[in-house]
């Protein structure tokens, strides 16, 4: 057993690497275990993190802070791409209301955190983990560690604090999420039924997702024009995919012509389609669909190289064929002739068979090649995210140069790169499952090495220090900005308790506040809250972490 007892002692690379793979399994282990149907999820590691440093049973310093740096980049740069796409079309589609709302309740957050710091006593690095532990935002944890590891004069002590911080505050912070949705509940009588039926009535209404119609021209005006003539389609983007003349179906191209009596399929949004009936004619008992027997439809996605770039029109022109609807992510929409190719874009393609085969041939359409990630294009991107964060920016006001530091850097390359999405060849997309194993793999070896970095101190601080003092701290950061701006959002807005519920998790990046509220109601209305406002509270976060520590520096 002597060679057992080494391995743990000695300062070696099997030794770091036993220790870090002990503190992240336990830690995942421990953030499975449910208390009151609670779980404290990736966060466990932490804590695991912290046992094992309580117990001396830790890694060399400097490798320490090596992986720790590594993590948080690995980190944030798969957050940025994850929520750079949605990050502009969320903002503005959803309108400003949610986000402003979310915003606030950041910005409240942290004018709490100054004060208590101010006024309670609580030193900075202290209040700045309290902020980030009582709103459950890792992220900002990250920013805050490495702003003030970069500031002169800070010991390894001080590093320490906003650890200690973040880990009496985290529980409550899960806890206080879903009390404020109780509350607020219990406050304003909420009939979840009631609420559901509501939200679901109203999505009816505003659909946007594109639909089709067949309509039957007996508008004698547009006797012998082709599509391309009548402005309202390209207008309305709405597609003409198939027509029927004289009982036979065939695709709708740019030299088709319409004549009365002909049956046209259009494909757009639900009051486009509505409007233009008035125009045309009204909706036809043949489905063109059943009727075309020399006509099939497709999805096909876009993986091959040379198709990326590419307009739909050129498509369509080369291989006779309809592009009807494009799918990407957080988006479904019907394309114009000049939009361009993405790569990972889900085309619905109308066409004869072999029209399909060849068309299908030249976009790709490869699952092995859109679940393989590009490995170039992700350390390009954190090259140019370290540089960026490396570069001094020099403030009104400020004692010394402020620095964006491996937090903000690389999560704001990866939102850019993301938006951008194609460089010549080269993608900056990244699969779902491949982001997920990024992201998690660099959020465990941060959070492993923050509890075995701080955990000789954090029992101490716990039971003989001002542990109890913190939490309750840490309860009004989470509490009262979450109740302020729901009665706000319900008695001023009358916004709808289920898109409450997310916005308050949203608000907090919480995902085990987001599956409470789920379970609520099987409505879409949480997730779809939440997701709307998650980027820019993620953002938002990581900025007001740094900026708590500047300031009051």
């Amino acid at each position: 057993m002597d060679w057992l007892l080494q391995l743990f002692n000695q300062d070696s690379v099997p030794h770091t690497l036993l220790i870090l793979s002990l503190v992240i399994s336990t830690g995942l282990i421990l953030g499975r275990l449910s208390l009151a149907g609670i779980q404290l999820g990736i966060a466990g590691v932490l804590f695991s993190g912290l046992i094992f440093g309580h117990f001396k049973i830790s890694i060399n310093a400097e490798v320490m802070h090596f992986v720790r740096e590594f993590g948080l980049v690995l980190f944030v740069y798969a957050i940025g791409l994850q929520v750079g796409p949605s990050f502009v079309s969320s903002f503005f589609r959803y309108g400003l209301r949610l986000n402003g709302m979310a915003a606030v309740v950041v910005l409240l957050g942290a004018l709490i955190t100054v004060l208590i710091s101010a006024f309670g006593n609580i030193p900075i690095p202290v209040a700045v983990g309290l902020f980030s532990g009582a709103t459950t935002n890792t992220p900002s944890l990250a920013a805050a560690q490495q702003v003030l590891g970069s500031l002169p004069g800070i010991n390894t002590e001080t590093l320490k604090m906003p650890g200690l911080g973040y880990a009496v505050a985290y529980p409550f912070g899960i806890v206080g999420i879903i009390l404020s949705m109780l509350l607020t509940k219990r406050l304003f009588k909420i009939d979840i039924a009631d609420e559901t039926q509501r939200f679901d009535d109203k999505q009816q209404q505003q659909a946007r997702v594109p639909i089709w119609k067949d309509l039957r021209v007996e508008n004698p005006n547009l006797n012998g024009l082709k599509p391309s003539q009548i402005p309202y389609f390209a207008s309305m983007k709405v597609v003409m995919t198939r027509i029927m003349h004289n009982g036979e179906v065939e695709v709708a191209g740019q030299d088709s012509r319409l004549a009365v009596g002909d049956t046209i399929r259009l494909v757009g949004e639900r009051e486009q389609l509505e409007q233009l009936k008035i125009l045309i004619g009204p909706e036809s008992d043949i489905d063109l669909k059943q009727v075309a027997s020399n006509l099939q439809s497709k999805r096909l996605v876009v993986t091959d190289k040379t198709a990326i770039n590419q307009t739909i029109g050129s498509l369509c022109l080369m291989y006779g064929v309809i592009i009807s609807r494009i799918h990407r992510p957080d988006v479904e929409f019907s394309p114009t002739s000049a939009v361009h190719l993405q790569f990972g874009d889900e085309l619905h393609v109308v066409g004869s068979p072999e029209a399909l085969t060849s068309i299908e041939k030249a976009l790709g359409n490869s699952l092995e090649e859109i679940n393989h990630p590009q490995i170039v294009p992700i350390f390009i991107g954190i090259t140019l995210g370290i540089l960026l964060g490396s570069l001094p920016l020099y403030l009104p006001g400020m004692p010394s140069a402020v620095k964006l530091g491996m937090a903000g850097g690389p999560l704001l390359v990866a939102i850019m790169l993301s938006r951008i999405g194609n460089w010549g060849t080269m993608t900056w997309h990244l699969p779902k499952s491949s982001n997920i194993i990024l992201k998690d793999i660099g959020i465990v070896l941060f959070l492993a090495c923050v509890g075995l970095h701080s955990g000789d101190q954090f029992i101490a601080t716990l039971i003989g220090g001002d542990g109890v003092y913190w939490m309750a701290c840490a309860a009004l950061i989470t509490l009262l900005p979450l109740l302020i701006i729901a009665a706000i959002a319900r008695a001023v807005f009358k916004l709808n308790f289920l898109s409450l519920c997310g916005l308050l998790a949203g608000s907090m990046t919480d995902p085990p506040a987001l599956a409470f509220a789920n379970n609520l109601s099987p409505s879409a209305a949480v997730s779809m809250t939440y997701a709307t406002v998650y980027p820019l509270v993620m953002i938002l976060r990581i900025i007001a972490a740094q900026l708590i520590i500047l300031l009051m520096n």
